[in-house]
């Protein structure tokens, strides 16, 4: 079985990195304290013109919950249309209603706007009331994959929902687990499961490269990264067990 490591990218060189230690497509996203937001023009572009891998950028106008206003929809149809035009391979987005439900009026022109383009309905999935509707809603609107945690705070936490959401889905769309995934639990994982494509942020914090940090200010200067050891070592575990 040929297996897919997608990993979250917040700069130029985690992309470069992602790509050159065998990952297999980038989450692009801004704004790593706030579970990730849409990057910047500039950034998008970059990050397409510095790697072959297919990318997909978030489409998230703002942090918090996915209840999003007539606006902010409108700056994620902006957002789509770029990502678009700069020839990004999918995007990633999701949609609710005040009530937890999938919002399916908005996902499906979003996935519409978004052709020919992959569309991952992302992690607003683990925060519906009942996962195996709103699966039947999200492959009703088009989305070719869900990116989900089954609901919990981590995918071994929601392992039983998410073994649920696999059966149910019968390869009708992809279920793609993401959240604590690493190196030292995706062979299980995946021998659970029986998936092939899997998410991971592989992440690192660093404090960056200056000398000089003023000791009066509280503020950090920390940078999030990617290991590549850690990318190496998830695709080195996942494939000794398939």
């Amino acid at each position: 079985m040929s297996i897919l490591l997608e990993v979250i990218a917040f700069d130029i060189n985690s992309c470069k990195l992602i790509e050159a230690n065998g990952g297999g497509r980038i989450e692009l996203c801004a704004n790593p304290p706030e579970g990730g937001t849409t990057v910047s023009y500039g950034m998008m572009r970059a990050a397409r013109e510095a790697v072959q891998i297919p990318v997909f950028p978030i489409i998230r106008p703002r942090g918090g919950d996915f209840l999003y206003t007539p606006e902010e929809i409108d700056v994620m149809k902006k957002d789509i249309q770029l990502a678009k035009e700069l020839g990004m391979d999918g995007v990633v987005f999701g949609c609710l209603k005040s009530d937890g439900r999938v919002d399916y009026e908005t996902t499906a022109k979003l996935v519409e706007l978004a052709y020919p383009m992959d569309v991952t309905f992302h992690r607003a999935f683990d925060q519906v009331p009942n996962q195996l509707e709103a699966l039947e809603v999200v492959i009703a609107a088009g989305c070719q994959r869900i990116l989900t945690s089954g609901g919990a705070n981590t995918v071994m936490e929601g392992l039983s929902s998410l073994l649920a959401c696999i059966k149910e889905a019968k390869e009708r769309i992809i279920i793609l687990p993401g959240a604590g995934i690493r190196s030292g639990n995706i062979a299980q994982l995946q021998q659970l499961t029986g998936l092939s494509e899997f998410h991971s942020s592989a992440r690192k914090i660093t404090t960056g490269n200056m000398e000089y940090k003023n000791p009066s200010l509280s503020e950090g200067a920390q940078t999030w990264t990617v290991d590549p050891d850690e990318i190496r070592e998830l695709l080195r575990n996942v494939r000794s067990e398939t």
